[in-house]
């Protein structure tokens, strides 16, 4: 997605002649210069060891800086085995606590609302007691059979459901559901006004205020995490190994790993200081790189 600007220089020059009769004459001179805009880029900053088992999503707290991890422990995303957990890594890629919470069975995404750290694990959304470290609540989402992202705005949690392509939401000990009719639905994000975006088979999408979608970038398809730039900009990540930035401009392709068999899975991000956090599933390991445009 290149941008041309062109900006237009006044150049001026004056030839003077000097006689009882001769006037003053000048000639104007435009010069066009055509600018290339920046092109979105990642830098790689640092990766973790490789033992966070099957890590499949990563939040980043912007309120204490600390960096969830969740960790599927198996190798099936969809196994009750007890093998998942959350692990905190620091903003060095240092892993702090490899188990923060265990006994999970297949944590996906994450999002965190009033004190809590709500995960999905296959067909139930977690509560976890952030002070303490403990499981504080479970919900049974009927109906569901692979719930994914997670995202929170207001003390409403949103999640959604790959298979069923449904939207839930959580608020006051409640689950029901946003939307449906979304094929392959995985990523979800809110922006600071409540507006909802998501990413399924159609592409990168909007929620609109009477409760139907619109497709921003019918070109990303397929997409895993999704975070907001802001300025109608966004990073999506493809599982396979992509990450792009997408606009309802266009779109650029800022990482390709599948040659190193390397996933992109539920990513997260820094905002202030712009660093985006990959979590490569079966690589068992985090990557942080930073992000500029």
């Amino acid at each position: 997605m290149n941008t041309t600007l062109k900006i237009g220089l006044m150049g001026l020059s004056a030839t003077l002649l000097f006689s009882q009769c001769a006037p003053q004459k000048t000639e104007e001179v435009v010069e066009e210069i055509l600018v290339e805009a920046k092109t979105p880029t990642l830098t790689l900053l640092w990766e973790t060891e490789a033992s966070l088992p099957t890590n499949e999503s990563v939040l980043f707290d912007e309120a204490t800086g600390t960096i969830y991890v969740s960790n599927i422990g198996g190798m099936d995303p969809q196994a009750k085995d007890g093998k998942g957990s959350i692990a905190i890594i620091d903003r060095d890629g240092k892993i702090v606590n490899p188990v923060w919470v265990g006994g999970l069975n297949s944590p996906k995404g994450m999002a965190i609302s009033e004190g809590k750290l709500y995960v999905t694990d296959i067909d139930e959304l977690v509560e976890i007691d952030i002070s303490t470290a403990k499981v504080s609540n479970k919900w049974k989402v009927e109906g569901a059979i692979f719930l994914n992202d997670v995202a929170s705005h207001e003390g409403t949690v949103y999640f959604t459901d790959m298979n069923t392509g449904k939207v839930h939401a959580y608020a006051d000990g409640s689950i029901s559901m946003v939307s449906e009719g979304h094929a392959s639905i995985n990523g979800i994000a809110v922006a600071k006004d409540g507006t909802i975006y998501g990413l399924d088979g159609s592409g990168l999408k909007m929620w609109n205020a009477d409760g139907t979608a619109s497709v921003v970038n019918a070109n990303v398809t397929g997409g895993d995490g999704l975070i907001i730039l802001g300025d109608g900009n966004f990073v999506a990540s493809r599982w396979q190994g992509e990450i792009w930035f997408a606009s309802a401009d266009g779109e650029t392709k800022m990482l390709d790993t599948k040659s190193a068999e390397s996933n992109t899975a539920d990513i997260g991000y820094n905002a202030a200081e712009k660093i985006l956090y990959v979590p490569t599933f079966f690589k068992n390991k985090v990557a942080a790189y930073k992000l500029d445009y």
